[in-house]
Formats: structure tokens, sequence, C-alpha cells
């Protein structure tokens, strides 16, 4: 019975906090469930990962026991990485997924060397990790190094926006964002700068906290959402308002359907999608052709 009564309870927040955030402007947007001018939110997202960098690792794994490491896996297998390849994570300062990344490419290399096929692969792998906030970017670096990564010339760090990237055109064989797109003030032209700088061929992949569409599950999954998640976030890293921004900034973002047609609308093709968890996380990818 409390528990419906709290499932309720979020239900009816819900409903209000949307209702009003559907009278944005268009020089407005949303940061998490409150309204804000578009030129706040790129700060005060900053302000939230500059907060929770220092735990940010820890706490992927206590918010999702673990599972974002197969999560990220995933994606990763769906990339295909290879030899030679340049690829983009963008929104990645912790390495996670470009230490993946190249773990798969470094796998493929020693593969290629005992069947005396190296020689294949000319170009030099480059793995860019792009992230807008210097402290996530100072995490990975650390990370880079615990790994014996840190003079590793394939990985580069960057710091820069989603929606105005500084790499060329065509220039990339792969692009991951997990865990970032929502994060942005106009998701669009993230992903309209994926496309740009994608190359021919070129896989956009996206890995991004979704929408449960099972009601049982909804009700449990709003509950953990948003009675243990920033609960936690206040024990682990003293700070509530950066998870309690995570769990509503969940709920803003588009679903699925509506995800998987605004990555189309940007000019890919063969878009997808495949719901994890029962749509807890999805894995969107598109095609440049």
């Amino acid at each position: 019975m409390a528990l419906r009564r709290s499932s309720r309870n979020i239900a009816n927040k819900l409903s209000s906090m949307l209702a009003r955030t559907s009278l944005l402007h268009s020089h407005a947007t949303s940061f998490g469930f409150k309204q804000i001018h578009e030129e706040e939110k790129s700060k005060m997202v900053g302000n939230v990962f500059t907060s929770v960098a220092s735990n940010y690792d820890l706490m992927n794994d206590l918010m999702s026991g673990g599972m974002h490491r197969l999560w990220k896996d995933r994606l990763v297998s769906k990339l295909h990485p290879f030899p030679g390849m340049k690829h983009l994570d963008v929104a990645g300062g912790t390495g996670d997924v470009a230490f993946r990344v190249l773990e798969n490419i470094n796998s493929v290399s020693r593969r290629a060397t005992q069947h005396g096929l190296l020689d294949d692969f000319e170009n030099e792998t480059q793995i860019y990790i792009c992230d807008i906030n210097p402290n996530m970017l100072n995490v990975g670096k650390k990370r880079a190094i615990e790994r014996g990564l840190g003079e590793d010339c394939s990985l580069q760090w960057v710091e820069g926006d989603a929606e105005a990237l500084s790499f060329e055109d065509d220039s990339m064989d792969g692009y991951t964002i997990a865990f970032g797109i929502r994060n942005v003030t106009h998701i669009e032209k993230a992903i309209s700068e994926a496309y740009r700088v994608l190359k021919r061929g070129g896989r956009f992949l996206c890995l991004e906290l979704s929408h449960v569409e099972l009601p049982v599950f909804k009700q449990l999954y709003d509950y953990y959402s948003f009675s243990v998640i920033p609960a936690l976030g206040e024990l682990v890293a003293s700070d509530r308002e950066s998870y309690q921004y995570l769990v509503e900034s969940i709920r803003r973002f588009p679903t699925q359907e509506m995800f998987a047609r605004m990555i189309a609308e940007a000019g890919f093709q063969k878009v997808e999608y495949e719901n994890l968890v029962g749509g807890v996380v999805a894995i969107h990818s598109g095609l440049k052709i």
C-alpha cells in the first residue's frame, strides 16, 4: 500500500511538472523539471558534473548494481571497432566507453598479428574523448594512467561541446555518446553534429536512460528513482540535488520512438533501438549512408 501511494504521488508530481514545462517558450528549456533560459542550462549541467566527477564511477555502480558496465559493453559490441579507425566518444570524460573501444581494437590487432594480417590496417587508431567538463576529463586521464594508458597516443582528450564539435566534416568512422545526450540544451543540434563529423558508412550509437513501459515495473522504477537515487547521492556523494536532476532529466528525455525519429530526421539511415532492462536504458543506432 505504501509503495502504491508513493507511486501515485510521484505520478501526480510528474504530471504537474510536465504540464508546467510544456509551456516553455522558444528561448527557454528544461533543467530536470525546472524551467530555465537556454543560456543557463550548459552552466547548470556543468555544475552538476563538476560536483559528481570524483564519485561518478562509484555512483554509477551503486545506482545500476554494476549493470552500466554490461550496457557499455553492449554499446561497443554494436560499434564493431577496428584497427586504424577514427572514433569520437562524446560526453565520455571518464573514459569508460573509450577504454572499451581501445580494448576491442587491441584484441582485433592481436588476432590479426597472429594471422599475419596486421599490414592490412595502415592507418593509426585515434579515439577522441570529447567532454564539455574539464573535471570529467581529468578523471578520465587519471584512470588512463592507472590502466597504463597514460602515454597511449591513440587516446586524445578534447574539451568540447556536443552541439558545436571542433572536428572536420566526414572525419570519423564512429560516434558514441553514453548517458550524455539528455544533458545537452538542443538534442537535435548534437545529433546533427554527429551526422556532420561521421564519414559515409559511419555509425552513430547512443546509450541513454530511457522510458519503462510495463506498468508494474514502471511503478517500482519510479519509486526507486525518486526515493532511493537522490538519497543515495546524499549519503555517498553529499549531493542530493545533482541526483534529483538526474532522475528528473530522464523523464524529460524523449521516448524511444520520438528519439529514433529525431535521429532519422538528422539524415541517418537504418535507425533502430534496443531496450535493455525493460527500457530502463536504450541503445539507439543509425548509419550515415
